[in-house]
């Protein structure tokens, strides 16, 4: 069983890339990851990253975002489906194009979960940088990106995710909603759409309603009543004067992360980025 474990540690990744994907935080995070804790609690999934890392055996993943949860659920309940379906793609811009534009016409409704998360997976693997974004009517608008050979169905690694899911309840629901769940000595990381370090920086459209300033503030006013429980936080953000002063009661940690999606060339590589705690 230990090889078999092994085995999966190795092999499971995140399943989609996503902008401010924490792969590359990875060594910090897992060093402020509290020494024990019962359930496991992600509320702005994303790609998951620090999940697929630590596959815990009994976790909670939510996200507004409901293409992104039904890839989830979909990978969980009928993988071998999905990876049929992901087998039927083919990579040229005009069919990216086609299926970029499926979500603007009328019979988009119609389309099974299946067909909506291998189309996701689809994008995401041949799009601009694998960036998620929407317009204001919730449509994915990301160019294509012109890749040689993308890697569009990885399908071990897809059965292993499904494998791993099956001890995770996935929900669509904002990320108040986890108030209904932890309890006392469980544990929540927090990677929310970033504060922007400028103007031009800000990649938060990954749901129509994008996240603004006053959700930074609903997040922090949900880390106190976290606190006040006794249930333990990580969150991640930008090293900003906003953030440092909402979490100015809690240990904040500066860390070092590459950004390499900015609208100004210069906010590009190494910048400094806080990971908050209550322990």
């Amino acid at each position: 069983m230990a090889v078999v474990l092994e085995k999966l540690q190795e092999q499971t990744y995140p399943i989609v890339k996503w902008v401010g994907g924490k792969r590359q935080l990875m060594f910090e995070l897992l060093k402020n990851m509290p020494k024990s804790y019962n359930r496991y609690f992600e509320p702005f999934i994303g790609g998951g990253a620090l999940f697929f890392e630590l596959q815990p055996d009994n976790a909670y993943i939510s996200d507004v975002n409901e293409e992104l949860i039904n890839l989830y659920s979909v990978v969980k309940n009928d993988v071998e489906d999905l990876i049929d379906d992901l087998s039927r793609h083919e990579v040229s811009k005009d069919y990216f194009l086609k299926l970029r534009n499926a979500d603007r016409t009328s019979d988009y409704e119609n389309w099974s979960d299946i067909q909506k998360a291998s189309r996701f997976i689809y994008l995401n693997r041949t799009c601009f940088n694998g960036l998620y974004r929407v317009n204001s009517q919730g449509q994915f608008n990301v160019p294509f990106g012109n890749y040689k050979n993308p890697r569009i169905c990885d399908e071990q690694n897809l059965r292993n995710c499904s494998e791993l899911l099956q001890n995770t309840e996935i929900k669509c629901a904002d990320f108040t909603a986890i108030l209904d769940k932890v309890q006392k000595g469980d544990f929540v990381y927090f990677d929310p759409p970033y504060v922007p370090l400028n103007e031009t920086s800000s990649f938060t459209s990954y749901t129509k309603e994008g996240f603004d300033i006053d959700m930074q503030f609903k997040l922090r006013d949900l880390c106190d009543e976290l606190d006040s429980r006794g249930v333990m936080f990580m969150l991640s953000n930008s090293d900003t004067k906003i953030v440092n002063e909402l979490y100015e009661n809690y240990n904040i940690r500066k860390v070092f992360a590459s950004r390499a999606i900015n609208a100004n060339g210069n906010g590009r590589g190494k910048v400094t980025e806080v990971i908050v705690k209550n322990y």
